[in-house]
């Protein structure tokens, strides 16, 4: 039995270790902690470690942690960061690890940096000097805003693995295939002036309702023209989230901004989106020459999708018990996949708590997920 912290002390010291993500430099927070902690731990179980700085970051890192030699083998992959957490609105210190109804409490326990702390506890109990095929760790960066983390390791290349789990909230079912994610804002900008004369002005608000009346069209041309049944929403869907314009009701307005959200099905890229916009909102464009910007209000996420019928998933399918299925939210999938692996989702906890105040994961994860765990490293890298 190895000599590592107990699985409460790790969840503890975890959460105890602030690494949010953000977009806006005030509440970004490097993950190097949470990557020393991650690797010391993961050291001292006999795994040979190493850090990547990630590129385009505020001082991210990526860990990579491997035991065993060999081809193929498993990766099983999580981020180090989280979401920041609303002021005022825990019951509790998000940051100290609280045990109360049967859960533990604290930011990350769900969303995900609970999952490394079961990992090493699963590990413990594996004969690894039995491995046939390499395990790996890889500890992200940055999933929460860009995904540069999963982005860049899976441009490098480094590994080659049969297999692959990306821990994050699913109640442990394993999720074969999702959405992605993708955002627009589109700024109108006219010419003001008084609202008594129109002819002297450009109104941005004008210009952007027939924005809106072309995007409309793209909108039912995605519902009419892909469609995957096994999602409950079975298009990609558009979202009108935002829209402001103008300052007063006596003046031509001179700029109007909207933004929108698109949940693109496997099958159609973020770049086929772009150009999608871009085409149906040619147009108005070209009616209104230098008027129109469109660009992404940040980094979106490509959709992923597995094959029901892999090997791999039939074989998690029975270990958890459940039947793969498909959700709405993003995840690191679409990167992971890219290093040539049978790629699923599955991870204790309900994805109903990422992102709320008061996540918790409920303790009657703890011993089922170590336990799959192990059985999922038995089946990839030592039967």
């Amino acid at each position: 039995m190895l000599t590592l912290p107990d699985i409460k002390t790790c969840f503890s010291q975890l959460i105890a270790t602030p690494s949010i993500s953000a977009l806006e430099a005030e509440l970004d927070m490097s993950n190097q902690k949470i990557i020393d902690l991650l690797s010391n731990w993961f050291s001292d179980a006999g795994f040979q470690c190493q850090t990547q700085v990630v590129p385009l970051s505020r001082n991210k890192h990526n860990l990579l942690a491997q035991i065993g030699k060999g081809t193929g083998g498993l990766l099983l992959a999580g981020h180090t960061d989280t979401v920041p957490f609303d002021e005022g609105r825990w019951s509790q210190d998000p940051f100290t690890l609280t045990e109360k109804n049967n859960r533990w409490y604290g930011l990350g326990t769900c969303d995900m940096k609970g999952f490394f702390a079961l990992v090493l506890a699963a590990v413990k109990e594996i004969p690894l000097d039995k491995l046939k095929h390499p395990l790996y760790i890889l500890a992200s960066a940055d999933e929460e805003t860009t995904m540069n983390g999963a982005k860049a390791f899976a441009q490098a290349k480094s590994i080659a693995p049969d297999y692959a789990i990306i821990g994050e909230p699913t109640s442990l079912k394993p999720v074969y295939m999702h959405k992605g994610h993708f955002t627009q804002g589109i700024r109108v900008t006219g010419r003001s002036g008084h609202s008594s004369d129109p002819s002297k002005g450009l109104n941005a608000i004008e210009v952007m309702h027939l924005v809106i009346g072309e995007l409309l069209k793209l909108k039912q041309f995605l519902s009419e023209h892909y469609h995957e049944a096994a999602f409950s929403v079975p298009y990609p869907t558009m979202n009108f989230g935002h829209v402001h314009g103008g300052d007063a009701a006596n003046r031509i307005c001179g700029c109007c901004d909207l933004h929108i959200d698109l949940r693109p099905l496997p099958g159609l890229s973020l770049e086929e989106m772009e150009l999608l916009i871009v085409k149906y909102l040619s147009p108005v464009c070209n009616q209104y020459p230098g008027t129109i910007e469109v660009a992404p209000l940040y980094p979106g996420s490509e959709p992923f999708a597995g094959n029901l019928n892999d090997p791999w998933t039939q074989i998690v399918a029975k270990l958890s018990s459940h039947q793969a299925e498909v959700v709405n939210y993003a995840t690191e999938a679409p990167y992971i996949k890219q290093l040539g692996c049978q790629t699923l989702v599955l991870g204790p906890g309900s994805i109903d708590q990422a992102h709320q105040p008061d996540e918790y994961l409920d303790l009657d994860y703890i011993n089922s997920t170590k336990d799959l765990i192990k059985n999922l490293i038995y089946h990839a890298c030592i039967k």
